[in-house]
């Protein structure tokens, strides 16, 4: 069956010991456990390597397991929305209670400069009345300069008039000390009045920050919202998107067991025809057959893999040729065609028995071919044109895939090429 690179991501989870599934032909023979393990480690390298994609499924499978990938895809990524905007909303609520804490201290602030501005103007206004009371005091009692000058006169000697003199300059110094508490309280009330006004404009600068914080805050309460629904809104889809390829999944296993069912009475019949001939092919099997399709070129080896949907290790049981549609596809021997027909997986197939080689009973079979130019029963010559190159069957793009089997069993047709 055809491989369509790049088509899926290649897994290489397969059960080392499970039963390699043949599609379009008999099962393989299970092997010892140790060669196993040995062709899986070798099917491994080469995967790593090289183009395996999707085959060997339906197109409703395809569409379906592609439908499932998408669902993840949309789940991994609401997810990660969500996981962001927790993240940023958790910090939001982190800076909301900062700034509720520096609103607190800056509300604290005015309230201690309001405060403040309070006893400074009751501070002020008691140095004015003592200043006032002071200056009412002095001159009840009398003008100071005339009562200096009278002092002067009056002094009878030296002594009196020192006397005098210091006890002016004790008066004097009241009042300087008077007029300059009166000035520093003053001074300091303005002091305090910047300070409230500061403080005020430090509360208001606040209050809007978390006003504009509040906004914030609520988008991101939205955008946690929204993105706890799309999530909840994508596991349902992929959910729903799984159950879907499991469903289609057990068709197409059944479409395969009904395939192998038929292939088994082919190749009963084929056993029957073989028994009745004799004689045969000997010699070297390298060149025995010709090539199965005009100007095509090989896009898929023989071998074991794992089969990167299904997951199962396998057998891809031919070899593929790609090139185009309508390629002509030629007889690689000279045989006898047992068996045409359509089949799901494989679309239109043509068996063609070419007798005994080196002892083995020898079929080539065509799949997927847009249509064949001969018949059931009909003698094909080696070169001879026999059908065109198509995508029918599960393919999603025209290909030959060329099968060879030895005894019913498929072996590498290039063994033979």
């Amino acid at each position: 069956m055809r491989s369509f690179p790049r088509t899926a991501r290649r897994r290489l989870a397969a059960a080392g010991l499970a039963a390699a599934l043949a599609i379009g032909a008999v099962s393989v023979p299970l092997a010892h456990a140790d060669d196993i393990h040995d062709r899986q480690k070798r099917v491994e390298k080469k995967v790593e390597s090289a183009d395996h994609a999707l085959e060997e499924s339906s197109r409703r499978y395809q569409r379906a397991y592609g439908a499932l990938q998408a669902a993840q895809q949309r789940l991994d990524v609401a997810r990660g929305e969500l996981a962001s905007a927790k993240t940023k909303l958790g910090a939001a609520q982190v800076r909301d209670q900062e700034m509720q804490e520096a609103l607190e201290l800056a509300q604290a602030r005015l309230d201690q400069a309001e405060a403040d501005l309070v006893q400074g103007q009751a501070d002020v206004e008691d140095q004015r009345q003592a200043v006032t009371d002071m200056i009412a005091e002095i001159y009840q009692e009398g003008d100071p300069r005339l009562e200096a000058f009278s002092s002067m006169i009056q002094a009878k000697d030296p002594a009196d008039l020192t006397w005098t003199q210091e006890g002016e300059s004790v008066m004097v110094g009241r009042q300087t000390s008077a007029y300059d508490e009166l000035r520093a309280a003053e001074v300091l009330l303005q002091v305090r009045t910047d300070q409230r006004e500061e403080a005020e404009a430090a509360v208001a600068k606040r209050r809007q920050e978390a006003a504009d914080h509040l906004i914030v805050m609520r988008d991101l309460t939205v955008q946690a919202r929204d993105a706890r629904a799309a999530v909840r809104s994508v596991v349902t889809e992929r959910r729903d998107a799984k159950a879907a390829a499991a469903a289609v999944k057990a068709r197409d296993m059944k479409a395969l067991q009904r395939l192998k069912s038929r292939e088994q009475d082919i190749k009963d019949r084929i056993a029957r025809m073989a028994a009745r001939s004799s004689g045969g092919y000997r010699g070297a099997a390298g060149g025995f057959l010709g090539s199965p399709v005009q100007g095509g070129y090989v896009t898929s080896p023989f071998g074991m893999r794992v089969h990167p949907i299904y997951g199962y290790y396998g057998l891809h049981n031919g070899t593929d040729f790609g090139g185009g549609c309508g390629l002509t596809m030629l007889a690689a021997a000279s045989g006898r065609v047992v068996a045409k027909y359509y089949d799901s997986v494989y679309g239109n197939r043509l068996f063609v028995y070419v007798g005994k080689v080196n002892g083995a009973n020898l079929t080539i079979v065509y799949n997927h071919a847009s249509s064949y130019g001969v018949s059931i029963g009909q003698q094909v010559s080696r070169g001879q044109a026999i059908g065109k190159v198509g995508d029918t069957g599960w393919s999603t793009a025209c290909h030959l895939h060329f099968t060879v089997l030895a005894n019913g069993k498929p072996v590498n047709p290039m063994n033979y090429m």
